[in-house]
C-alpha cells in the first residue's frame, strides 16, 4: 500500500506533504545513489517547485546525483527559463545552491540526436536510466483522454518513449475513443503502459500528486506507480470529474495559459464533449494561442480535423501520417460518422484564439473572433442550454445519466 494521504475537502498542509514524503523517503536507501526523478511539463497544474526543493532537502545531501528529466511526451523541449520556473528557482540558485543539479528534457523525435547538456534523446532513454540506481516520478493525476487518468507509469510510456510506441499508444486510444475512455480507471491503454513498465528493471518511487486550485494538493500518494496512481486516481475521479443535469447547445471553455497551442488546449474539447447536445457546438476562447501545434502544426495543416471513421476507412492515404497526429486531431473532432464521403461530426468545435480564420476553415474547424465574444454575457445561462468553463481542459464533466459507466 502507499503511503499517502487524500482529502474529499480542504487540502494537505506542507505538514503534511513533508512528513509524508519524509516518511516514505526514509524507507529507500539512498545515500550515494543516483536518482532521476520525472516530472511533467509546464502544461500540467502542479507543485512541482514545492517537491523539487523538498526532495532536495530531504535527500540532496546523501545521494550520488539527483538529476531531473522532463517528460515532454510530444510537446516541444522548455527554454531553460521556463524550465527553472517549472522547478521554482533561479538561474542564481541553480547555479549555487542545486549546482549538482541537472536536467534533461526529452527528445521524443531525434532517436538519431547525441547526449548533449540538457537533452536526452528517445533512444538513449535506456542506456541513461541504466546510468541511476532509482527513478522517481512527480506528477499530478487528472482524467486523461487517453489512458483514462494521467499519472504512474505514463511517465515512462508514452511520456519518455519514442515515436513509435507514442504512435501506437495515442493512436490506440483515438480508436477506442475518448468518450469511452476518459475518467475511466482501467482501461487497454492502462494496461499497456503497466505492461511497458515492466520492462524498467530499476526501483521506482512515484509522488502522485491529485492537485486542486492554485496548485494545492487534495492527495499525496507515494509508492510504487501502480499502486500510488491507483489511490490518486480513485480521489481524482471524485475531485476532478462534475456532473451534470442536462446536456448543453454551447460550452464555452476558457483555455488557461499554461496551454501554448491546440495541441495542448484540445483538452478544453476533450472534458467537455462528454457534455455537449448532438449538434451543439465546443468553442475554444484562448485569445493568448497563435499556433496550432508548434511541433505538429505543418502535419495538421496538411491533414486538418476529422472523426475517427474519416481516418480509418482511408488509412492508406495517411499511412505516412504519424499516428499520434491523427489521435490528437480526432480528439479534438470529436465523434462522428463518416459514409459514402460524407463527414458528420457530433459537435462543432470553435476556435476563438489569434489563429486566422482562413486557417480554421482549412483545418475543418469553425472560427470565431475571440474579441466578439464578452464573456460575462454568457455566465449564469445553464439553464438556457449554455455554459461557461473557466480554466478548462483539467476537470471532467460528465452528464449525471451515465454516472456509473464503465
Amino acid at each position: 500500500m502507499p503511503i499517502g494521504k487524500g482529502l474529499e475537502q480542504g487540502w494537505l498542509s506542507e505538514e503534511d506533504i513533508r512528513e509524508l514524503s519524509a516518511r516514505a523517503l526514509a524507507q529507500i536507501p539512498l545515500r550515494n545513489k543516483r536518482v532521476l526523478a520525472i516530472i511533467p511539463d509546464h502544461t500540467r497544474t502542479a507543485p512541482v517547485d514545492l517537491f523539487f526543493k523538498l526532495i532536495y532537502e530531504l535527500i540532496g545531501h546523501q545521494t550520488k546525483a539527483l538529476d531531473y528529466l522532463v517528460a515532454l511526451g510530444t510537446h516541444p523541449v522548455l527554454s531553460e527559463e521556463k524550465l527553472l520556473a517549472r522547478v521554482g528557482i533561479t538561474k542564481q540558485e541553480w547555479q549555487a545552491k542545486y549546482k549538482n543539479v541537472h536536467f534533461f528534457a526529452h527528445q521524443w523525435d531525434r532517436p538519431d540526436a547525441l547526449t548533449t547538456i540538457g537533452t536526452i534523446s528517445a533512444d538513449e532513454i535506456e542506456e541513461i536510466s541504466g546510468y541511476y540506481d532509482h527513478i522517481f516520478i512527480i506528477g499530478p493525476t487528472f482524467p486523461h483522454e487517453v489512458v483514462g487518468f494521467s499519472g504512474g507509469n505514463k511517465y515512462f510510456f508514452p511520456g519518455i518513449a519514442g515515436a513509435e510506441i507514442i504512435d501506437f499508444f495515442h493512436w490506440l486510444g483515438a480508436v477506442i475513443t475518448n468518450l469511452k475512455i476518459i475518467g475511466r480507471k482501467w482501461t487497454a491503454t492502462r494496461a499497456v503502459v503497466d505492461r511497458a513498465a515492466q520492462f524498467i528493471d530499476l526501483p521506482k518511487l512515484c509522488f502522485s500528486l491529485v492537485v486542486g486550485e492554485d496548485k494545492k494538493l487534495a492527495g499525496l500518494y507515494i509508492g510504487s506507480p501502480e499502486e500510488a496512481w491507483s489511490a490518486a486516481a480513485d480521489l481524482s475521479e471524485k475531485l476532478h470529474i462534475e456532473y451534470k443535469d442536462h446536456p448543453y447547445h454551447l460550452v464555452l471553455g476558457i483555455a488557461p495559459t499554461m496551454y501554448d497551442d491546440i495541441w495542448t488546449a484540445g483538452k478544453v474539447m476533450y472534458k467537455s464533449e462528454p457534455i455537449v447536445a448532438d449538434g451543439g457546438e465546443v468553442v475554444i476562447y484562448a485569445p493568448h494561442i497563435s499556433e496550432i501545434s508548434y511541433t505538429h502544426g505543418k502535419i495538421l495543416d496538411e491533414i486538418g480535423y476529422h472523426v475517427r471513421d474519416y481516418f480509418l476507412k482511408q488509412m492508406e492515404k495517411f499511412r505516412h501520417i504519424p499516428r499520434a497526429v491523427l489521435a490528437h486531431s480526432t480528439h479534438v473532432r470529436g465523434i462522428g460518422t463518416f459514409e459514402d464521403g460524407i463527414e458528420k461530426p457530433r459537435v462543432q468545435v470553435t476556435l476563438a484564439t489569434a489563429i486566422p480564420e482562413e486557417r480554421c476553415r482549412l483545418l475543418n474547424l469553425g472560427y470565431r473572433n475571440p474579441r466578439s465574444i464578452e464573456i460575462e454575457e454568457y455566465l449564469n445561462r445553464e439553464e438556457e442550454g449554455i455554459l461557461v468553463i473557466p480554466h478548462a481542459g483539467e476537470k471532467l464533466f460528465r452528464l449525471r445519466s451515465n454516472k456509473g459507466e464503465q
